[in-house]
């Protein structure tokens, strides 16, 4: 028993160790974007540019793909569960309700954390261990400004950007299917979709993808900058980041869910 709760102790006492300091590389990565143009440090806009193309233009194929092959499927299964009941109509506003309120946000959040939060948690990791974040100090560069902010406003700025393009796509897979299966037109879809969805639909995927790609930043760096362990480290360092961006985008998803569809 005194070992499980030692055990215990570390485990939340590492725990709430990283949380902070997950919040002041958070705290310092705004400063900096603030402040910096003032300080002589600003932050680029060709880093900012650079990592906004790293993070939403590459992955704009693979969200395409992931989104309109998960509104295909939701229609699939909308239909045939409400043919039973005679209502298969009426999968048309779940579909418009579900993919903007939810699943497109959620799509971009899974598929951004597994290719940008282990790229972020690799490459800042691979600095950690070769001794280039404390070279950078030493030439008077703050390694928070130099990495961190520039992925912050990327983050911020294209996980919304391929939110609004995943929910789209889903809706546009979502009415391809219901064309062929409810025998309507592409047009009449798109009515039945727009006329009952409102403008605050839309914005509760965007709130909730503002909040993942602030995840998925903070996550990334701070088990980047935690890494230890030379290769081994840096593997076991790129894994955690991946399972802690996805655990903490389900989760954070779960508590929006909750009070936002109240």
């Amino acid at each position: 028993m005194r070992a499980l709760t030692i055990g215990i102790g570390r485990r939340v006492h590492a725990g709430v160790s990283e949380f902070g300091y997950a919040s002041l590389l958070l705290f310092e990565g705004l400063y900096w974007l603030f402040t910096g143009a003032f300080r002589g440090q600003p932050v680029r806009l060709s880093a900012i540019a650079r990592e906004m193309v790293t993070i939403g233009v590459s992955a704009i194929p693979i969200v395409c793909v992931l989104a309109f092959a998960n509104g295909v499927m939701m229609a699939l299964q909308g239909i045939y569960t409400l043919r039973d009941f005679g209502a298969e109509a009426q999968v048309i506003p779940g579909l418009g309700y579900s993919i903007t309120r939810e699943f497109g946000a959620l799509i971009v959040g899974i598929v951004v954390a597994g290719r940008s939060g282990s790229a972020i948690a690799a490459r800042i990791g691979a600095m950690q261990m070769s001794q280039e974040i404390d070279a950078l100090r030493v030439m008077g560069i703050n390694p928070v400004r130099h990495l961190v902010s520039p992925l912050l406003v990327a983050m911020m700025v294209m996980v919304p950007v391929l939110t609004v393009l995943a929910d789209v796509t889903a809706l546009a897979g979502g009415g391809l299917l219901c064309v062929t299966q409810l025998h309507m037109s592409f047009s009449a879809f798109w009515n039945a979709v727009l006329s009952v969805l409102e403008v605050g639909d839309f914005m509760q995927g965007l709130v909730k993808s503002l909040v993942f790609a602030m995840l998925i930043t903070l996550v990334g760096v701070t088990n980047g900058f935690m890494a230890r362990g030379g290769a081994d480290g840096l593997g076991r360092t790129t894994t955690r980041s991946v399972v802690l961006c996805i655990a903490a985008i389900i989760v954070a998803d779960m508590i929006f869910t909750f009070f936002l569809s109240r």
